[in-house]
This record gives C-alpha cells, structure tokens and sequence, in this order.
C-alpha cells in the first residue's frame, strides 16, 4: 500500500502569499515542505505516488465552520454524506454543521445520535455544534467529555425552533460556557424582527445592529470567546471592528452570498428565471453599500464561511419559502474569481478559508500546510474558466443561487487526511471516511 505522497511543482497558498514548494505526505501527515524534494532511499520510492502539480494552485483543504446537512429530520434537503461530497467538490475538507435539525442538536443524547450519523456518512471530516436554550446553560458544566465543537446560540428565530431571545437565558449561556470554548451566534433581535415583521419589514439592519451590540456587551462583561455569524451590514463591521480594537474577545465570519448579492435579488427572479424567494436568507441579503463594506473591511473577518443551508426548489417555492442557499461548492471558485479580479488576494482566501477557521476554533493540525500537519490538501486550476451550474452539484437540493456565473478556478483534487478524496469531478472517498475533529 503506498504510504508516501509527494505532490511536485505546485505553488503552495498562505495568508503570507504563495511559493513554489514540494510537499511530502507520509500516512495522513505532512512530513516536508521544501523547494524541492527528491527522495533517494529505494524503499521510499517504491512507496512513493508522485503527483504533478504543475500550473495548480496547492491550497490547504478549506475549512467551512458554519454548515447545515440538514440530518436528521431534512434529509430531502441534505444529509451528512451528500452534504460532504459537496464540500468536497468545493475544495472544503472539514465542516462543522449546525444544530437547528430535527430533533435539535440540544443534549448528549441528540449529540451523539448527530456524531454517529456523520460517522457513518461524511467523506469529509466535522464537527457538529450543540444549541444553546432557554434551559440547558449548565449542560457543558455537567457534561464536561461533550464533543461539540461550539456552542450556537439563535438570539434571532431561523431555521427550526431553537431561539434564546431573552437576556437572562443568554446570559447564564455566556457565564457558564467554558472560557476555551467558543459561543457562536446568530445575532438578530427578536423583538425587533417580530415589530417590523408586524409592519411590513423584512428584518432591517437595525435587527442585527442591536444584537450584535448586545453580543459585544455580553462577550466583554463575560470575558467569552463571541463568533458572530453572517455579518451582513456596515454597522455590524463598525461595531465589530472596534470591539477588536478594544480587546474585546469577539470573531466573526463573513458569507459568500452577503459579498457576491445584494437585496435587488429578492425583488425579481434568478438568473436562470426561479423566483426571488430562492435568495431568501436569515438575515437578509443587503444594498450594495453594505457589500462595499464587507470587501473594503476583509480585515475584520476572521472566516468566510458559506452558512450552507440547502432547501429543495419545491420548498423554495411554497406559499412560505424557507430561508438559506446552499454554497459549499460555489464558494472558492467565486473567490477565485474575485482574487484574479483584484478585489482580494490569494493569500486573503487562505486566511479566511484555511487558517482564520482554524485559529478561530482552536482547531489542531488543520488549515495550514507544514510539516505536523494533516495532509488536507485542495489542488486548484486557476485559469480554468467554467459556468456555475455547468457541472453537475453534489448537493441533494440540486440548484444554486449563482447558476448561470462565469466563474475562473476549478477544483481538481482534494486530498483529506493524505488520502484522495475528490478527483477531477468525482469523488472517490469511501462513505464514512471523514473523521470528527478535535478541538
């Protein structure tokens, strides 16, 4: 069985730029990452696969830390194995997915029931959050061996019914949550969403404006680790940028669709002619100086993470359309298109994409490629020019908010754990292969 990798000629990504650089792969660990790498020993070689990537770009796999595989309870959505093959085939090599499934992902007993359906199913590796509710805020002091990866807390009602809306609740979750933990959350004001729902407004700016203040007050009082999810507007950014400034223990991420669409997209049809509740989404999509935000402040950021949440088309066009778009497999070609447009650099998709989610989650040995760590490798074409929706997706709800885009950079091959996962268009991993992450 060939244990050795050696992947040749490529030019290796990092927040710090690129290089062209060798990279040795033994079992699931890289080993070596130098110039350039010849191997004399005659037992190497005999073990040795050689992998040219000449003309690739060599990203360490992406790390997607906000995700719905939608099982159990949506599996006419997504579920963990068909859910995985899309991050796959977006070059995303760990997922974490969110808690709001059916039953809610709220105790031991519905965490691990989550953990084993993943276990059997993910190609990819994952982590799984548990929920934050108005009664279970002592359940990690209780429950110390719990292998969550995060807590999520809902401040704003989404998808499914877990919501924290009061302060005490939400509170007592920030006192007793562990310090080396993380507290992710969905910053919206519920009484403002129920008001200007009342009045005819679909969750204004001032909804997430007020929540993620509060978040901010919360986090510093508390001294907690705070990730606000999908930040969508310029005050969010404001308010975030000077909490970080003061010190204030708070991260967040930002969403391909807040960066690529805007709010004139609900108010017509797609590009491929489906109706505009298909970009509805939790909060809502923004004007454009909102988007001009985002990009001018991708400093703020410590993720990118594409908040994937599929729904079928049939859902998408009942009298009640849920909201979310699903977008692991559009997420790096987009940003590789933006990158070779000039609005960011490679180097700022390794760090949003890679290393950002590591650090963010004290993810181990993940989001960097260097010797000790594992071998999740993705190989990109960057002069590949193809149309979103001209493949085949992965993903079971089968559509895309960006069908029809002409997009620059396609995957090729993504490597976890040493071991080939998505090959040219296919994946090739074996159901079950992913592992959950430590962290």
């Amino acid at each position: 069985m060939i244990q050795l990798i050696l992947i040749k000629n490529g030019t290796l990504v990092s927040s710090s730029g690129t290089r062209a650089a060798d990279i040795l792969i033994d079992g699931q660990r890289i080993v070596a990452v130098e110039d350039a790498i010849d191997l004399h020993s005659q037992s190497q070689i005999q073990n040795l696969q050689s992998i040219d990537a000449s003309g690739l770009l060599v990203f360490p796999g992406l790390i997607d830390v906000h995700t719905h595989m939608r099982q159990p309870g949506g599996e006419q959505k997504e579920d963990f194995y068909t859910g995985t093959c899309a991050a796959l085939a977006g070059g995303v090599t760990t997922v974490f997915a969110m808690p709001n499934t059916s039953p809610a992902i709220i105790d031991r007993a519905t965490l691990d029931l989550v953990l084993e359906l993943a276990q059997h199913n993910a190609v990819c590796d994952y982590g799984v959050f548990i929920g934050a509710t108005n009664t279970n805020q002592h359940l990690k002091l209780n429950n110390p061996d719990l292998r969550e990866c995060g807590l999520k807390m809902y401040m704003g009602s989404s998808t499914g019914d877990l919501l924290v809306e009061d302060f005490g609740p939400q509170y007592e979750h920030f006192l007793h949550y562990p310090h080396e933990r993380v507290i992710a959350v969905h910053a919206e004001h519920e009484p403002a969403v129920r008001y200007f729902g009342q009045h005819g407004e679909r969750r204004p700016h001032i909804c997430a404006e007020v929540e993620v203040a509060r978040v901010v007050a919360l986090a510093e009082r508390c001294n907690r680790h705070v990730h606000v999810c999908h930040v969508s507007s310029r005050r969010e950014v404001e308010i975030i940028g000077d909490a970080k400034a003061r010190g204030v223990p708070v991260t967040c991420e930002f969403a391909p669709h807040y960066l690529f669409l805007t709010t004139e997209k609900e108010q017509g049809t797609t590009d491929a002619g489906e109706p505009s509740s298909y970009y509805q989404m939790n909060p809502p999509l923004r004007a454009g100086d909102d988007l001009a935000t985002l990009w001018a402040n991708l400093d703020v950021a410590d993720c990118i993470a594409t908040d994937h949440a599929p729904h079928t088309p049939e859902e998408k066009h009942s009298a009640k359309p849920p909201s979310g778009v699903p977008g692991l497999e559009t997420m790096l070609a987009l940003l590789m298109t933006a990158a070779h447009d000039g609005r960011l650099t490679l180097g700022d998709i390794a760090r949003l994409c890679c290393e950002g989610p590591a650090q963010t989650f004290n993810i181990a040995a993940k989001g960097r490629i260097a010797p000790g760590f594992d071998a999740d490798i993705t190989l990109v074409d960057p002069n590949e020019l193809w149309v979103i929706g001209s493949k085949p997706l992965f993903t079971k709800c089968g559509w895309t908010p960006f069908e029809g885009w002409p997009v620059r950079g396609a995957v090729k091959q993504t490597f976890v754990r040493g071991r080939l996962a998505f090959d040219n268009g296919a994946v090739v991993a074996a159901r079950g292969s992913g592992r959950r992450v430590e962290n």
